[in-house]
């Protein structure tokens, strides 16, 4: 996948491509993580919060679920997301 930015549409995006959820919000919490590590000074792309329920995950364990999460969002762990809190629903 080509280099997409960091945004909460463009993780919400990916992931309901990727993961088919029945339910996701993706929030992008960057502006409570002013002067924190991997803040970038903007307010904005470095720490989100995603609530996610998803019919793939029926059967997986904790980790494998937030696994599936975290490797559809890889790309934007490259670009500087620096933080995801993922809650499984």
């Amino acid at each position: 996948m080509s280099a997409l930015e960091v945004t909460a549409q463009n993780m919400q995006d990916v992931l309901t491509r990727a993961l088919e959820p029945s339910q996701l919000e993706v929030i992008d919490e960057s502006g409570l993580h002013a002067g924190h590590a991997g803040a970038n000074g903007t307010g904005f792309g470095t720490h989100f919060r995603v609530r996610i329920s998803s019919p793939k995950f029926e059967g997986k364990s904790r980790v494998t679920r937030h696994r599936l999460v975290y490797d559809s969002l890889q790309s934007f762990i490259d670009s500087g997301a620096h933080a995801i809190a993922i809650e499984i629903l």
